[in-house]
């Protein structure tokens, strides 16, 4: 595919589509399982409503056992989960941190929280994740200007793994420790392995739009008993053992909900469900779009399994003349939300400064991807009429 100078040119500013068609088709709204109420009954009647509880500390175990780590960390948020990793791995003002550029900026913001500078690593084309080439490329220059980063930030980008086991194996070979941003991929899985569980650390977020919600927060998990006890403590105002008030270090007011907790202890109960609901999503929009030759979709790597967080297509300009921009205008149109893959972070104003790494020649994939993507609705509440709304919409554009 050829990339214009910038990607971003495909774009114009947004002017209001007339709307027809049903009711509004969402890109991925929250799907309650109808036994969230009990454990919020539950907060309410043994009056455990402030952040800790027995909810969180259930929330926090069975989260861990169903990722296969030893211990996790109920959080505020996935962002929040990201800082105190970060924290963690001694991260401060002077230091880098790789991280991929092809995401939610959530994960690269609390670098900068900490004083440290981003550098931004390209996606490559069989995951659209971090690019083993581009990641050697960094490190080779790391080493030679003697500035290796304190970490490095690998995300599985829409419930796709990246290629865990190549990108791990350039991390060890430096002694880097991996933050592994699984924040859209719980109930994915690489060689056996839960997403999350691969790095030091795991990042998995509780957003009202992600697989599993409990209308906000995140957690940290690892095998690192010690390090997750240590985010508990730096997550409640870091409070010394004391009889009062006393602090030796800083910390943050980023402990979850027990009330958010119960939510989310009822919708993990509902995982295999969801992740089986969204596949069979994506697995129709594959079938039923499969003769469109401009069409193409996120691909699934042999030995990875995504929970197809969001379905994501590609639109090739060799086939095609209508852009992700004119199709989101004509979903809107016919009621249905769409939205455009990630702005990557290299090309984002906030990062103007930062280094990036391309995974080979001249043009980005991660900037393809965002000039060619546009990600479907793909909820796991989604019924058949919905879809088929959302497929019939799209052909009227590409057929």
């Amino acid at each position: 595919m050829k990339i214009l100078p910038s990607a971003e040119s495909a774009f114009t500013a947004p002017s209001p589509v007339p709307v027809k068609g049903g009711s509004k088709i969402l890109l991925s709204s929250p799907h309650m399982t109808g036994n969230e109420m009990k454990y919020i009954e539950d907060a309410f009647r043994s009056n455990w409503i402030a952040p800790m509880g027995p909810n969180v500390d259930r929330f926090e175990k069975e989260v861990a056992d169903y990722a296969g780590v030893k211990s996790a960390a109920a959080l505020s948020s996935g962002t929040a989960a990201i800082h105190l990793a970060l924290n963690l791995l001694g991260v401060k003002q002077g230091d880098t941190v790789f991280c991929a550029s092809l995401t939610f900026i959530a994960s690269a913001n609390p670098i900068l929280y900490l004083g440290a500078e981003p550098v931004f690593i390209d996606s490559e084309e069989e995951t659209w994740n971090m690019s083993p080439r581009a990641l050697r490329r960094a490190f080779d220059d790391a080493l030679a200007e003697r500035r290796l980063p304190k970490a490095v930030i690998i995300v599985n980008l829409y419930g796709q793994s990246a290629k865990m086991d190549e990108l791990m194996a350039i991390c060890n070979e430096y002694r880097v420790p991996v933050i592994e941003d699984a924040a859209e991929s719980l109930g994915s899985t690489y060689k056996g392995k839960a997403s999350g569980s691969i790095g030091k650390f795991g990042i998995f977020s509780f957003n009202g739009n992600k697989i599993i919600t409990a209308s906000g927060g995140g957690m940290l998990v690892s095998n690192n008993e010690h390090a997750i006890k240590k985010a508990r403590f730096l997550s409640c105002q870091a409070k010394d053992d004391a009889p009062f008030y006393k602090h030796s270090e800083v910390g943050y007011n980023y402990r979850m909900s027990n009330i958010l907790a119960g939510i989310g202890r009822a919708q993990l109960e509902a995982i295999d469900d969801r992740v089986a609901a969204r596949r069979a999503v994506y697995e129709r929009y594959e079938k039923e779009l499969a003769d469109l030759p401009a069409v193409s979709f996120q691909p699934e790597t042999d030995g990875s399994f995504s929970n197809r967080w969001l379905t994501v297509m590609l639109l090739d300009p060799a086939e095609t003349r209508i852009t992700p921009h004119r199709l989101k205008r004509a979903l809107e149109s016919d009621n249905i939300e769409a939205r455009y893959v990630w702005k990557p972070l290299h090309t984002q104003k906030l990062f103007e400064t930062a280094k990036f790494y391309r995974h080979e020649g001249k043009a980005a994939v991660s900037e393809k991807l965002f000039k060619h993507g546009l990600c479907l609705p793909s909820g796991s509440n989604m019924t058949y009429d919905e879809q088929t709304r959302v497929i019939e919409s799209i052909r009227k554009m590409l057929a």
